[in-house]
């Protein structure tokens, strides 16, 4: 397990995290039907650039071609932006960010609406972020791994959708992606134990119907098996002893 990062580490992850959350507040305004999803990638490149020494941290990463997430409608994650993806009316939109600053890391994301969604694409996105909130309220010191997963699990299937199974959040801090790992799913009371000084990266990724996924031909993007809708919302969350700080919000 990594070492628990200090208050510095910490505050300077906050100042990351501060121009994450605005960004996507950005994006969200930014986002409408005829809005390609390379533009989408533009923009945040553009605004980031606006802020002296911070980095998207997903470029390159592990060979990733681009500087953010963005996913629409079946695919759940890592949706590659695309000059002919057009976003219509209805579309869900999942925009996921990371920046680094300083040689620390956050990670956030955020699914839209464009236009006017039908009903059930505007529960699912709902119940989505409800389900995050629900699973940082959980991210206490001396809670565990279990009491995050079994808080978004519960939210997510008593609304009768589903939660991926094959990708989870991750510790976050000195690099990206950290152990320990963090399900959408579990049990109360099991997993590693969450100490002060942790920064973990809750992301409930949720599904209209069944979890199963499947990969693209890009090598990247993730897309339900059936093709029914997902939605995707992240915050990097620190364990305080004061409780959970949302370092993104």
């Amino acid at each position: 397990m990594p070492k628990p990062l200090t208050q510095d580490e910490l505050v300077t992850m906050r100042k990351a995290g501060v121009v994450a959350s605005a960004i996507l507040k950005k994006i969200g305004r930014f986002v409408k039907p005829g809005v390609t999803t390379k533009e989408i990638e533009f923009f945040f490149d553009r605004e980031l650039a606006k802020h002296k020494g911070m980095a998207a941290a997903f470029k390159g990463f592990m060979g990733y071609p681009a500087s953010c997430c963005i996913s629409v409608n079946e695919e759940v994650i890592h949706g590659i932006p695309c000059e002919n993806r057009v976003l219509e009316n209805g579309d869900l939109v999942s925009v996921d960010i990371g920046i680094e600053y300083k040689g620390l890391f956050v990670d956030t994301a955020c699914t839209y609406g464009v236009g006017k969604l039908a009903g059930k694409a505007r529960q699912l996105r709902e119940t989505t972020l409800c389900s995050l909130n629900k699973g940082i309220k959980a991210a206490r010191a001396g809670a565990t791994i279990g009491d995050i997963g079994f808080a978004v699990q519960d939210t997510v299937e008593r609304k009768g959708f589903s939660v991926i199974r094959r990708f989870v959040g991750h510790g976050i801090g000195r690099s990206l992606h950290l152990p320990p790992e963090v399900p959408n799913f579990g049990q109360k009371h099991q997993g590693e134990k969450l100490l002060e000084g942790y920064a973990i990266a809750i992301e409930p990724m949720v599904c209209e119907g069944g979890f199963d996924v499947e990969i693209l031909e890009d090598g990247w993007t993730a897309r339900t098996k059936d093709g029914l809708l997902s939605a995707h919302f992240e915050h990097t969350v620190a364990v305080t002893k004061k409780g959970p700080w949302v370092l993104t919000q």
